[in-house]
């Protein structure tokens, strides 16, 4: 399986990929972006099986992310690691199509809750 991590800041990427193997969801295939547009190119050039994307980034949020991969059709599992988690925005993310959201400081407990329906899913 290959999951896109996307978030500007290199060291949370490595933290993400951490709390995945802490969570029993290490050994995939993990490909890595800076922020929304680039997310948007690995998209199409190396075709993830999950996306787990910042909201917060330079050049292309991750909700702009999300909304135009819906726009255009694709129904890649998408899903949100970010600081922020109020109801809004768990609510716009919902709206646009997100399988979740798990907000910072996160457990490997609530990353292996949040993914295991999207692997069981996928892989």
């Amino acid at each position: 399986m290959k999951i896109l991590i996307a978030d500007d800041s290199r060291v949370m990427r490595q933290i993400v990929i951490r709390t995945l193997r802490q969570a029993g969801h290490g050994g995939h295939d993990i490909v890595e972006a800076e922020n929304g547009r680039q997310a948007l190119e690995l998209i199409q050039t190396e075709s993830p099986d999950l996306v787990l994307s910042d909201w917060n980034m330079p050049e292309m949020t991750g909700i702009d992310c999300l909304d135009t991969l819906r726009a255009a059709g694709s129904q890649v599992p998408f899903g949100f690691v970010t600081s922020e988690g109020s109801e809004e925005m768990r609510a716009r993310a919902t709206a646009s199509g997100a399988m979740f959201l798990i907000a910072k400081p996160f457990t490997p407990e609530a990353f292996d809750e949040a993914l295991r329906p999207v692997l069981g899913s996928v892989g």
